[in-house]
């Protein structure tokens, strides 16, 4: 149990040799992973959306594919097809990229709608449904999506429910003069990602994602949960609040973050932590601009966490 323990620490730091001075940013792509979930990276171009997505699946002995997402992308070019083989008389399925354990999805934004839902099947029910059979995916399944919430110019925006399927959805932001001093240090002789070796094995992962359902959370902590989720869908600013699966995802990135404390148990702080990197994504706000509905939505979680009660 103590080796188990060490390895998100390992993970930890491998991540961060490459992806310097976010460490909130990597615990929270590690909860995304542990609670056996799905991360959305929404930020500007050129902060390291893309360059986290690919040091955690470098980190992890798992298969890999990245899917650059574009508006003449089909859901058959995700997903995979049938080929006639003429020498059998046999049609053979060719799988698509979505058949692998760590899945980039950059760009998701870029593609249409329908290839967007091809998405939908895979991130919730971990299966594909292609020619009348269900193919089920590998395990551990992780993906992670990165969009630019600042250019709209043909994008396709991600509707409630593809957005519903993300279990948190965090921004990276610039990083400090030091941090970014050390990157452009680090880069004169390549790309350092690319040489970042592998920490955790898939079944390294899918043992720890048992070991954190087993945290516990206790009554008065789920009833926490829940006052803030339905003061949600009460406040006045708020058109759409957040789902029975959001409730579900708080509950279960909790418990992710109580056991990369080093706790078997979640507290209330674990909770006011990841409400709105649960939430944020899943609000529907009733009058809002581009730029303004962060602030507004930051505003609202910070309102409802001071106002409800924390249990003792």
């Amino acid at each position: 149990m103590t080796e188990m323990r060490m390895l998100p620490a390992r993970l930890h730091e491998n991540i961060s040799r490459v992806f310097l001075g976010k460490p909130e940013v990597v615990k929270l792509a590690l909860v995304t992973l542990l609670a056996d979930g799905h991360l959305l990276l929404e930020d500007v171009p050129g902060v390291g959306k893309t360059l986290l997505a690919k040091a955690i699946a470098k980190s992890l002995d798992c298969t890999f594919h990245r899917i650059q997402f574009t508006p003449d992308l089909l859901p058959s070019d995700l997903l995979g097809t049938s080929i006639y083989r003429p020498a059998t008389g046999e049609f053979v399925f060719q799988p698509g990229p979505i058949f692998a354990q760590v899945i980039l999805a950059d760009e998701i934004n870029r593609a249409t709608p329908r290839t967007q839902s091809a998405l939908l099947e895979a991130m919730s029910e971990r299966t594909v449904s292609l020619d009348g059979l269900t193919r089920t995916l590998a395990s551990p399944f992780l993906v992670l999506a990165t969009q630019n919430p600042f250019e709209f110019e043909g994008t396709y925006p991600l509707p409630e429910s593809q957005l519903d399927r993300f279990l948190l959805r965090t921004s990276i932001g610039y990083p400090d003069r030091q941090a970014e001093r050390a990157l452009l240090l680090e880069h004169r002789a390549g790309e350092p990602v690319e040489h970042l070796q592998s920490v955790l094995k898939a079944e390294d992962v899918i043992r720890i994602q048992a070991i954190v359902r087993e945290i516990k959370v206790s009554e008065a902590l789920a009833d926490y949960i829940l006052d803030i989720i339905e003061a949600t869908r009460e406040h006045p600013q708020v058109s759409l609040g957040v789902s029975t699966r959001g409730a579900l995802a708080l509950y279960r990135a909790s418990q992710a973050m109580a056991y990369l404390s080093g706790r078997d148990y979640a507290i209330p702080e674990d909770v006011r932590q990841l409400a709105l990197p649960v939430m944020g994504h899943r609000l529907l706000i009733k009058q809002w601009n581009p730029a303004e509905r962060e602030g507004i939505i930051r505003t609202i979680d910070e309102e409802l966490l001071n106002r409800i009660p924390v249990p003792g």
